[in-house]
């Protein structure tokens, strides 16, 4: 376990050296038409690239001009990543020679078209798909994600136990340059699922796999975004339940509710292309009387991206990833708390939308099923994650 630490570590420290630009580039140029576009007018190649950047960052009223194949974007997000990650997307595009960024004024050349550079923006938009403003954090083990993953060593749940996550963060409304920093501002309703089995329980009377807890949790987030920074308020209820297998091993098991309201605060800081650092603290504003839970806790972490590829057929980006996650609860002792990870991840855009990850995980600490939470434990996993 320490040494698996040591190397998740290092593999994160080293990160920060890396060049910030990739080694390497990725393309989406195997996705578009070379043809088509070699020798067409300036005009259709604007519409095409407007149109593909409508397309995937719709949430964003960007604005595409271009001149003897130089394509200038206005109106970028104030979000330093997706703002990045749309000038690579249409860098990308066969035939552009270069992309230069309009801040709200236009250059000579282009005069006559100021009237379509500074159009009415859209004050916010409803549903978000696309994009999240706050990203989710890998290394935790209770960030909302669809999961599945073998566990192996946990003396808390079982040698030989199975976790299963569903779950989504639901966009309500986003705030498109509000406030003085003129960020992003959205609202959400987030829910969760967490359940875990042992494949091997003992005692067995019921026979078979044991689920021996799941959690249910539901939260209101809301989050802020601009340029390398991010921020997550949220107020969330979290309540475990003893599964039927468990209890019917375990006769006369006492059973109590560790049921909970808490608020915490969050921010996130993209050093480059490669380095993530979060954290924050929480407030357990109140617990079950059958479960008494002090109050407060703090978490943070960091991720790297690293190595990034690209896949000729299947036309999506790879990338190798490790995170760190630490927990210091106050009803824990303020105990130190981590959970490690490090793995692989797809997606169709570079640094923005859903993903599929698989990776290894470590935890050493506490256990965070249920009413178990006040025990110790360490294990290791595989897991197959798929969200943003």
């Amino acid at each position: 376990m320490k040494t698996f630490i040591y190397f998740l570590t290092f593999l994160t420290c080293a990160s920060i050296l890396w060049a910030e630009d990739d080694i390497c580039a990725l393309t989406r140029s195997d996705n578009l038409p070379k043809e088509v576009l070699e020798g067409a007018s300036d005009s259709y190649f604007e519409g095409y690239i407007q149109a593909l950047v409508d397309l995937h960052y719709y949430e964003y009223q960007v604005v595409v001009i271009v001149k003897d194949k130089v394509v200038w974007l206005a109106n970028l997000p104030k979000n330093e990543l997706l703002a990045k990650s749309i000038k690579s997307f249409v860098k990308d595009v066969p035939g552009v020679k270069e992309v230069k960024i309009l801040d709200g004024i236009p250059p000579k050349e282009m005069a006559e078209r100021e009237k379509y550079v500074d159009r009415p923006h859209v004050k916010g938009i409803w549903f978000p798909q696309n994009t999240e403003l706050f990203l989710p954090l890998i290394a935790d083990p209770r960030q909302v994600i669809n999961s599945i993953g073998y566990r192996g060593g946990d003396k808390v749940i079982g040698k030989k136990a199975v976790a299963v996550s569903l779950g989504a963060d639901f966009p309500i409304f986003r705030w498109l340059e509000v406030l003085p920093w003129k960020g992003d501002l959205q609202i959400s309703i987030e829910s969760g699922i967490w359940s875990v089995f042992n494949l091997d329980p003992k005692p067995n009377y019921n026979g078979g796999t044991a689920l021996v807890n799941t959690d249910f949790y539901v939260a209101i987030p809301l989050s802020y975004a601009v340029n390398k920074w991010s921020f997550r308020f949220r107020i969330y209820h979290l309540s475990s339940h003893l599964g039927d297998e468990f209890l019917v091993d375990h006769p006369g098991y006492h059973r109590v509710n560790p049921s909970y309201e808490a608020v915490d605060f969050f921010f996130s800081y993209q050093a480059n292309d490669i380095l993530r650092l979060y954290g924050g603290p929480g407030l357990i504003l109140h617990s079950d009387k059958s479960f008494d839970m002090d109050h407060a806790y703090v978490e943070y972490g960091t991720e790297a991206r690293f190595a990034g590829s690209k896949f000729d057929y299947h036309k999506l980006y790879g990338t190798f990833f490790a995170a760190i996650h630490f927990r210091n609860w106050q009803m824990d002792h303020w105990y130190f708390d981590g959970t490690y990870a490090l793995g692989y991840e797809w997606s169709n855009l570079k640094n923005v939308g859903r993903r599929i990850r698989l990776f290894a995980e470590a935890h050493h600490g506490y256990s965070l099923e249920g009413q178990f939470m006040k025990d110790k434990t360490s294990y290791g996993s595989i897991k197959l994650a798929y969200g943003f």
